[in-house]
């Protein structure tokens, strides 16, 4: 099992069980995301500039991953991206933010096992292999 399978299948599982009722096509949504524009990187520097920096690089350091609040996501993914989410999926941008809360620090983590964001190319071969087997 490679490094995606296992980022699919801790996500999945930990939504299962610390997360219940989240929405099936939350992750593989997170991961499109991700590989758009900015993509992981994008990601980190939207945390920081949010004022985050401290919580975005504990998903991406190896340890302890700090919790996030749905406020805080609302906050750094601003609204247009929430409601963009909470359309696809059918469900409201409230359940998204506190959806995310769960699923963001997993993902990030598990993306940066080595403690440090992937290089560009690294990270758009990681982000298509991961949505095709969502």
């Amino acid at each position: 099992m490679g490094l995606l399978d296992d980022v699919v299948n801790q996500v999945k599982s930990q939504m299962g069980s610390a997360a219940s009722g989240a929405h099936p096509d939350l992750v593989s949504n997170v991961v499109q995301m991700l590989g758009g524009a900015g993509g992981l990187s994008g990601l980190v520097q939207q945390f920081q500039q949010g004022g985050l920096g401290h919580i975005v690089q504990s998903w991406v350091a190896n340890g302890q991953n700090m919790p996030i609040t749905a406020q805080q996501v609302q906050q750094v993914l601003g609204n247009p991206q929430i409601q963009a989410l909470a359309s696809k999926l059918g469900i409201s941008p409230q359940a998204v933010s506190q959806q995310l809360t769960q699923v963001l620090p997993h993902i990030v983590d598990r993306l940066t096992p080595g403690g440090q964001l992937p290089t560009g190319d690294a990270l758009g071969a990681a982000a298509a292999a991961l949505k095709k087997l969502i």
